[in-house]
């Protein structure tokens, strides 16, 4: 029974992290019809980032939580700009172009920032070091850390505040608008290119913050780090019903725990002939059959019919 509670809480904390993912994906998929395939090396610039800013600050004296506060503005400022300029110079010119373009695009961006990460902040592994209290809680046998509380509170509020955005205020019905018909949301004032830019900077800063909490939770960062927790996070989103905010939300937690307890028992169940290190399996196993049994998620596609 430890065993179990502790893989639902490793299963929570990772898939808050890929609900974060996911949620950017799902935003810019439910406007412009775009998988954005170079946002789990979003997430990478921002852990990276943070890391930078994190060291930088390493001899100030500062409290912990605040270096950790202040590389996570820095990281969602960066990546930002960086999702910004991404949209403007190799998504634009390509939206009214066959699918398979900006497709094949998004893949060249995300080997582009692969490279520049690798040249920029080294190949190798770097250790993200521990800025919150490290005591761990019990809880039914099992222990979860502050920053893993951390983890689960912010992708609460961050989810509760997303749906907020889209659906109460301006900004978020102009989204709806756009993702409508953007020419007949261009006639009554919104602005497309603007809402779509917006979008991706939001997007941008849910990969920086989960990008942040991965590598404050697993202690380490890397140029690689943002391939599998983004094509899981695509996952979770497919999962969940690609461009369905809760859906992503939900696709990502359930992805977190199919994941977590299969490590944790897939020992048992093979009868040690695969070990935990081949955990990462069940996320494509679950795309495999919700792409064969109900493509359109577990909430169902949320993607408006354009005129």
């Amino acid at each position: 029974m430890d065993t179990f509670i502790q893989q639902i809480i490793n299963g929570l904390v990772l898939g808050s992290v890929y609900a974060l993912v996911a949620l950017g994906y799902t935003m810019v998929y439910g406007i412009i019809n775009l998988i954005n395939f170079a946002h789990g090396e979003v997430l990478m610039v921002g852990a990276l980032t943070s890391w930078t800013v994190v060291s930088a600050l390493a001899d100030s004296g500062l409290p912990g939580w605040l270096m950790l506060l202040i590389s996570l503005i820095a990281a969602m400022a960066v990546c930002a700009a960086l999702n910004f300029g991404i949209e403007k110079i190799a998504y634009r010119p390509l939206r009214s172009a066959p699918r398979l373009a900006p497709l094949i695009t998004a893949m060249g961006v995300s080997l582009l920032l692969q490279t520049l990460a690798m040249i920029i902040w080294k190949p190798n592994p770097k250790p993200y070091p521990i800025l919150l209290p490290s005591e761990p809680f019990n809880i039914g046998g099992a222990v979860i850390n502050t920053t893993q509380i951390l983890i689960l509170v912010t992708t609460a509020v961050t989810l509760a505040g997303l749906m907020i955005l889209v659906n109460r205020t301006k900004l978020g019905r102009a989204m709806r608008a756009t993702a409508e018909n953007p020419r007949v949301a261009a006639l009554m004032g919104v602005k497309p290119d603007m809402v779509i830019s917006a979008t991706f900077v939001i997007g941008a800063a849910l990969a920086a913050l989960a990008g942040v909490m991965y590598a404050a939770n697993y202690g380490s960062v890397q140029h690689s780090m943002g391939f599998l927790p983004g094509l899981k996070a695509f996952t979770a989103a497919v999962f969940g019903g690609i461009g369905n905010l809760a859906g992503a939300m939900l696709g990502g937690v359930l992805l977190g725990l199919i994941e977590a307890l299969g490590a944790g028992y897939i020992g048992a169940l093979t009868n040690n002939v695969l070990g935990s290190q081949y955990q990462d399996i069940f996320a494509f196993i679950v795309l495999i059959l919700v792409l064969t049994l109900r493509p359109q998620g577990l909430l169902g596609e949320r993607v408006a019919d354009r005129a």
